[in-house]
């Protein structure tokens, strides 16, 4: 006995929802320290909310890591600078604040089981997340964050302008 079957919904459908973070800027040493981040997502119905809440969170590590300290470095002569886990830095847990989770859902009405998807929604806002926050909290400094990880140096050289 064999069988398959095919489901070709007639559009797709999207999730939704925003991260906001909360950073402290020391302007002498411009050490960027993460005080609080929270997570607010529409998964849509989602089936196991404690996976679906730790892919967030997941996402978030990676995202705030993209924001604060990841970053593919080359010297002048094209040499890969960071190419192993001892020199690119991502964040460690004891970096992180804890990584609050709200679901807001709302099922889809487009497929059966009413699901939405949480694939990248949790990495992507990251970094804009912490950039906002950093200049937020330099803007009486007149900096404007233009580019991301939001380095102690590249803040350094963005307050000394």
């Amino acid at each position: 006995l064999h069988a398959c079957t095919y489901f070709y919904p007639d559009t797709v459908t999207w999730a939704f929802g925003t991260h906001a973070a909360a950073v402290e800027v020391d302007v002498e040493t411009c050490e960027i320290r993460l005080l609080a981040y929270a997570i607010v997502h529409d998964p849509g119905r989602a089936i196991n909310p404690a996976i679906v809440e730790g892919q967030l969170q997941g996402g978030a590590a990676q995202g705030i890591g993209a924001g604060l300290m990841e970053e593919v470095v080359y010297d002048g002569a094209g040499q890969l600078l960071t190419g192993s886990l001892m020199d690119y830095a991502i964040p460690k847990a004891d970096q992180l604040p804890a990584l609050a989770v709200a679901l807001d859902a709302h099922p889809s009405a487009i497929n059966p089981l009413g699901v939405k998807g949480v694939g990248e929604s949790g990495a992507i806002p990251g970094a804009a997340a912490i950039a906002n926050a950093v200049e937020d909290a330099v803007a009486d400094l007149g900096a404007t964050i233009r580019e991301v990880p939001v380095t102690p140096a590249r803040l350094f050289a963005l307050l000394a302008r």
